[in-house]
């Protein structure tokens, strides 16, 4: 890369000369904006993957954009005409408005949180707009800068830079989902199976769920910093709320009754007047609860949402994203009593005079630790069917 020094070639417009230009501009003002616009090149190649995941079209202006940061660095660093530092700053502009927007109205309804991958891209950026302005670079001073200042400010600069965007790459500065701007972290990786595995040989933070500290779901790939939210508001409001019904006598008396299935270790209660009504997510009206009864005991392990009955499993919400996955029970057969008395015959009917009931897209949130995380799906027998093309979800990330 050439780097223009020499005070008598002068930044031109359009192939004319302008004059003699300061030799601030030549010696120390580009190399740093070509160090800028190659450091925020990088932030956005960083992060492009991660949203390519999520987003095609995010991950696509990520590529874009840092591919054109580094063609303004070239042409900065060549001999730049006064169209040049024009197309940075409506460059850098943009991409400040873009960023700007989805950290405060938000960009498709969703308001991402400022991070420092972001942050430093976006000081990057606003450095470029702000170098780049004429009547600054006219208002320098028009004197030699000593070989030593020189090499110390753009030493300095190089070193900041470096060590600024290498931060932006670690878990622990980076945050660990976002989508629409710069800012996402790392995550576990996800296998051919489906299921989302941590790997200890890198710096990704498992966090398994425990439901006695603050809820934490971050690090799974391809969720969006909404979907983790509201992932995690749904499991505190469940830990919260859904033990007033530790008690399967209160449960009983509030309307609940067994479907009978206490013989495969867990006893699900289920509730018909919750099961039509248009609340979703709220532990004082769980259509269903989850008890553990292995160890001879009662103890309560779950609310099971349930949407209204006949409901498409195609309809559910896509809430949680990846975090969270609904299921419908369609194998099981119930008597005229309400308890599940067999399973489906091979063409999918019940052997009379048992009933197949209406499939009701339905997902657990669990409240104690579990080696799925807390929104395990397809427990136990019978467990059910998921979305097709859909793999089993086991959240290894947040296994208790």
């Amino acid at each position: 890369m050439s780097v223009v020094t020499s005070p008598a070639e002068a930044v031109q417009d359009d192939g004319e000369p302008e004059g003699e230009a300061s030799p601030l501009v030549h010696t120390v003002l580009r190399p740093m904006l070509v160090l800028a616009s190659l450091g925020a090149a990088a932030i956005h190649f960083a992060f492009a993957p991660v949203h390519l995941e999520e987003n095609q079209v995010h991950g696509l202006f990520f590529l874009v954009i840092a591919w054109l940061q580094v063609g303004w660095a070239f042409a900065v660093s060549r001999r730049p005409s006064r169209l040049t530092f024009r197309l940075g700053i409506v460059l850098n502009l943009s991409i400040l408005g873009v960023w700007l927007m989805s950290r405060t109205v938000g960009i498709n309804g969703e308001v991402e949180p400022f991070g420092w991958p972001d942050s430093i891209a976006a000081a990057l950026e606003a450095f470029i707009v702000i170098g780049s302005f004429r009547p600054l670079i006219n208002r320098l001073p028009r004197t030699q800068v000593p070989d030593l200042s020189r090499g110390l400010a753009l030493g300095a600069s190089a070193i900041a830079v470096a060590v600024a965007v290498s931060a932006t790459m670690l878990p622990s500065l980076s945050g660990h989902s976002a989508a629409g701007g710069h800012h996402h972290g790392a995550a576990g990786e996800e296998t051919a199976d489906g299921h989302v595995h941590s790997d200890p040989g890198t710096a990704v933070a498992v966090a398994p769920f425990d439901p006695a500290k603050t809820v934490d779901l971050s690090g799974v790939p391809g969720v969006t910093a909404k979907e983790q939210a509201d992932a995690e508001a749904i499991v505190a409001k469940t830990l919260d709320g859904l033990p007033q019904w530790s008690d399967q006598k209160v449960a009983e008396a509030a309307g609940f009754h067994s479907i009978g299935d206490s013989y495969t270790g867990t006893e699900h209660l289920i509730n018909e007047s919750y099961m039509d009504d248009d609340v979703i997510f709220d532990p004082d009206k769980p259509e269903s609860l989850v008890y553990d009864v292995k160890d001879g005991k009662k103890t309560l392990a779950a609310a099971m949402y349930m949407l209204k009955r006949g409901t498409p499993l195609a309809e559910a919400p896509k809430t949680g994203g990846k975090l969270m996955q609904w299921h419908v029970h369609n194998n099981l057969c119930y008597n005229a009593q309400g308890k599940v008395a067999g399973l489906t015959n091979p063409d999918g009917t019940c052997p009379p005079p048992l009933v197949l009931p209406e499939e009701t897209p339905m997902i657990h949130v669990w409240i104690r630790p579990n080696e799925c995380g807390p929104f395990a799906a397809l427990e136990g027998i019978g467990a059910g069917a998921i979305p097709e093309g859909e793999t089993r979800l086991c959240d290894h990330v947040h296994s208790g």
